[in-house]
């Protein structure tokens, strides 16, 4: 079997996902684990994520967990996909990424992204509201200041040990995320939340508008999806059901769920309203599954259609098993060449 052809790096991002009968805790140690697993399958970064008050993700406090995993491992990037910075001081983030690359020399990512709470109560205890998200740009200019000694918006201010350090930055495109990154001069993770064709358009758009700077000479675009493989079309389509069955449990409850042992997830199919079914398969839309040379050939259009320079794999599930085969299996597929 050949690879995808388009020699280019591929990573994870794990959410940190409870499942049911297992605490928080437990996710976090999983989470830990997992990356120990996939720096042995080759992967090129592996990134934790941000979420407040959410029941069914463990993972709140990114730079304290990306600490935990770039211990336990040795070779592989280690990020954040990412720290939301409208609910943070420049100031703060600075300081925490300096420790992070001070710690783990040329192995830290710094994702970027501009949301917050995803419901007022949690956006008045984060001391944000929902406006605070359209600052993101100043912010950005802010932060990034402190690594470069000028920033200007508190002046004699220093982030130590931050400033004069050099990691890569990255920014996570949600509304006008794609254009802040072009305009900033910093590299793209995009996800196809409105569909493929939409990604593609923000892409180009990205291209188009991007204006090289001293963080980064020209457009880089880490593409951002699930990818399931298994040893059938139906196993590879079953790992990624209990995910959507969460996504649609959310959005008809306003509760985001543990992750449910597939048999669960089938037998509240069975019981599932027209409303709730219609967001279930809309959450299986625009995800790539299948056996190895299934994904293989979608893998090919997708990169030879975007011409991504990277992809983040976010596939989450309850079986871990399987989750790890399949990683291990996409494994098998990729090509991984140096990036930023």
């Amino acid at each position: 079997m050949s690879p995808v052809s388009a020699p280019i790096p591929f990573s994870v991002l794990d959410r940190s996902r409870t499942r049911q009968g297992q605490d928080a805790p437990q996710a976090l140690r999983d989470t830990v684990r997992f990356a120990q697993q996939v720096e042995a399958l080759g992967y090129h970064r592996f990134w934790v994520s941000e979420h407040h008050s959410v029941p069914g993700i463990a993972g709140s406090a990114p730079t304290v967990l990306a600490a935990a995993v770039a211990a336990a491992t040795s070779t592989i990037r280690v990020g954040t996909g990412g720290v939301m910075l409208p609910n943070y001081r420049p100031l703060v983030v600075a300081e925490q990424f300096g420790v992070l690359e001070s710690l783990f020399p040329g192995r830290v990512d710094m994702g970027l992204g501009r949301s917050v709470g995803f419901t007022d109560g949690i956006r008045r205890a984060l001391g944000r509201d929902k406006a605070a998200a359209e600052d993101f740009p100043g912010l950005l200019a802010e932060l990034l200041g402190y690594f470069t000694g000028n920033q200007t918006a508190h002046p004699q201010v220093h982030a130590h040990p931050a400033e004069g350090l050099r990691l890569p930055v990255f920014v996570l495109a949600t509304g006008q995320g794609a254009q802040v990154a072009a305009e900033a001069g910093l590299p793209l993770v995009i996800a196809a939340v409105r569909g493929e064709d939409a990604m593609l358009r923000a892409v180009e758009a990205y291209r188009a508008g991007f204006r090289p700077s001293a963080w980064a000479e020209r457009p880089y675009v880490v593409l951002s999806g699930a990818v399931a493989v298994a040893a059938s079309t139906g196993e590879a389509r079953d790992l990624l059901l209990p995910e959507a069955r969460a996504t649609a449990y959310a959005r008809t409850h306003g509760d985001f769920p543990p992750l449910a042992p597939l048999d669960s997830v089938l037998a509240d199919a069975a019981a599932m309203s027209g409303r709730e079914r219609s967001l279930f398969e809309e959450a299986q839309r625009g995800q790539l599954y299948g056996t190895e040379d299934e994904v293989e050939a979608a893998l090919d259009r997708l990169l030879a259609r975007s011409g991504a320079d990277e992809y983040l794999v976010t596939t989450s599930s309850y079986d871990r098993g399987a989750l790890l085969d399949s990683y291990r299996r996409l494994a098998r597929l990729r090509v991984i060449q140096p990036a930023l």
